[in-house]
């Protein structure tokens, strides 16, 4: 099929659909992107993704579709982690401590800050050329281009990478502080003045505002994911039907992750919020409870 077809992203998906067939640790496809991943804490589990590599390869093989060996890459995660050494047809992989995975720059560590960096980066340079090219700075000019060019820098995959250090999220807010200050007729003016004027709200609210959204299409069916152990179905409790139960960390890695930062908030809401039956009447209500918090401008 040629390149840019309409058939071609199907029957692509349809040609590598059974790679996984003899794996035994999870693999995840994402279009022409594989990841293998499995715990490996002994001898056993690092055999088990050998066995696997060699699966993977030898199916690569049967069906012509070689991996660019060069371009793979092993990840270790854990305290724990052995860290052994893996290879694809006896060419060994390189180990790194961080990897940009579908545009979000994944540390092993799992810290945020190189992803803060990098998107403060972007925005930023994409400010600077909005100052240099556009002489009109009023805010009917400066607040639409920042919506469209800069803030999605800001947000995209935020739930994955949302950051809970107080300087990463000051990073990312000066980003807004610098959008703002470009308007003339708002210098001198506070922060909370300046955004209540542009009908504006902190990057903060948005990204609660953000996970609340889709903790609601996950628990309502809308995207697909899995929340093992995470709803609460005892009917004796107050509050709205699908309060959810917080899990105990001991690091901040557990504490901050999505499924487990999102249940205080998502707590706190009432039962004619979580009762919406589609996204926009969520995001209605949901915006309504933020303004009575003001959290909302």
């Amino acid at each position: 099929m040629p390149q840019g077809s309409v058939l071609g992203p199907l029957l692509f998906s349809i040609f590598v659909n059974d790679m996984d067939h003899s794996v035994i640790s999870r693999l995840l496809k994402f279009a022409d992107d594989a990841k293998l991943f499995n715990c490996v804490s002994d001898s056993v589990g690092v055999n088990m993704l050998r066995d696997d590599l060699r699966e993977l390869h030898q199916w690569s093989e049967d069906w012509q579709m070689l991996f660019n060996v060069d371009k793979c890459k092993v990840m270790h995660f854990g305290a724990n982690n052995p860290k052994e050494k893996y290879s694809i047809n006896n060419v060994a992989l390189i180990d790194v401590e961080e990897e940009k995975d579908l545009g979000v720059i994944v540390q092993n560590d799992l810290k945020v800050s190189e992803q803060c960096s990098k998107v403060v980066k972007t925005a930023n340079g994409i400010l600077g050329m909005i100052r240099r090219t556009f002489q009109n700075r009023s805010k009917e000019i400066i607040i639409p281009l920042y919506k469209s060019l800069v803030r999605p820098h800001l947000e995209y995959c935020v739930q994955v990478w949302r950051p809970h250090l107080i300087k990463d999220m000051k990073l990312i807010e000066n980003v807004q502080h610098r959008a703002t200050r470009m308007i003339p007729e708002l210098h001198g003016k506070t922060y909370e003045h300046r955004l209540a004027t542009v009908n504006l709200t902190t990057l903060e609210t948005r990204r609660l505002r953000g996970d609340l959204i889709e903790m609601f299409k996950i628990l309502k069916g809308f995207d697909k994911v899995t929340l093992p152990r995470t709803t609460n179905t005892l009917s004796n409790l107050r509050g709205h039907s699908l309060k959810l139960f917080k899990h105990r960390f001991n690091t901040n890695i557990g504490k901050f992750v999505f499924v487990n930062r999102v249940v205080d908030e998502w707590n706190k809401l009432s039962e004619d919020i979580i009762s919406c039956i589609t996204v926009n009447s969520f995001k209605k209500e949901l915006n309504h409870y933020l303004r009575n918090c003001r959290r909302l401008t």
